[in-house]
């Protein structure tokens, strides 16, 4: 058994298209329209045979207060590895992406949380040297 998918809840499709591919960097790997939505992944270009990323309808009436409530903790629905966290930190903000952590060294491990603007903060991290 392995991980093949892995969904994020995104509040508009493709904003989340736009920013996980023009800002972060992924690729669109699968598109399929199911009526008012679609199924539609992106991976890592290192790896297109990977784990993808499918980004979710965040439709469900629950998914709106579970967002809001991690958003108010400060909590990160999901993580990114990165291979420098610093750099990355620098190359998203210059994007204009927003962080909500600044590069922060945690145990071993340097780690950043920014607001993906389709309501969910992602952490990077990457294994300080």
């Amino acid at each position: 058994m392995r991980i093949g998918h892995m969904s994020i809840l995104v509040d508009d499709q493709d904003k989340a298209l736009a920013f996980y591919t023009g800002v972060l960097g992924f690729v669109k790997k699968t598109e399929i329209p199911l009526g008012e939505f679609r199924w539609l992944t992106v991976v890592a270009p290192e790896d297109p045979d990977g784990v993808e990323l499918v980004l979710e309808p965040d439709q469900h009436p629950a998914a709106a207060t579970f967002k809001r409530a991690l958003v108010a903790d400060g909590i990160p629905f999901t993580m990114f590895s990165v291979k420098d966290v610093p750099a990355e930190y620098e190359r998203l903000k210059g994007l204009g992406v927003i962080f909500t952590q600044e590069p922060l060294s945690m145990g071993g491990t340097m780690t950043a949380v920014f607001d993906d603007t389709c309501g969910n903060l992602i952490q990077i991290a990457a294994p300080e040297a």
